[in-house]
């Protein structure tokens, strides 16, 4: 058997911030700012519910169980709100807000 030697080049990842980044590119693209902004209240009702799955400590896969879901469904609900496509119902909004143990509460400011 051949001895393999360890090469001097080791994999280094690089860091990466996705909200310094979009900011960034947001202060010098007028175009990104404009499709950015379009997303805010989708990106601002993601981050609702991810806060609430933290502040009850549940993982996707215990929310998904007191859901009755799968978790690839729930990772779907979730990641759906970033994309417009296929946005969770009231209804779905309202089992996830239980299973986190929320109240959902809708407001126009």
């Amino acid at each position: 058997m051949a001895k393999t030697t360890q090469s001097k080049d080791r994999y280094q990842p690089v860091a990466f911030d996705p909200k310094a980044h979009a900011a960034k590119k947001r202060r010098a693209d007028p175009a990104f700012r404009v499709a950015y902004d379009a997303l805010e209240d989708e990106f601002e009702a993601l981050a609702a519910l991810l806060r609430a799955r933290k502040e009850a400590g549940l993982t996707q896969a215990d929310v998904a169980a007191r859901m009755g879901v799968s978790q690839p469904v729930l990772a779907r609900i979730e990641s759906s709100l970033g994309s417009r496509k296929h946005s969770p119902s009231l209804a779905t909004l309202r089992k996830y807000a239980d299973a986190c143990g929320k109240k959902l509460i809708i407001q126009m400011v």
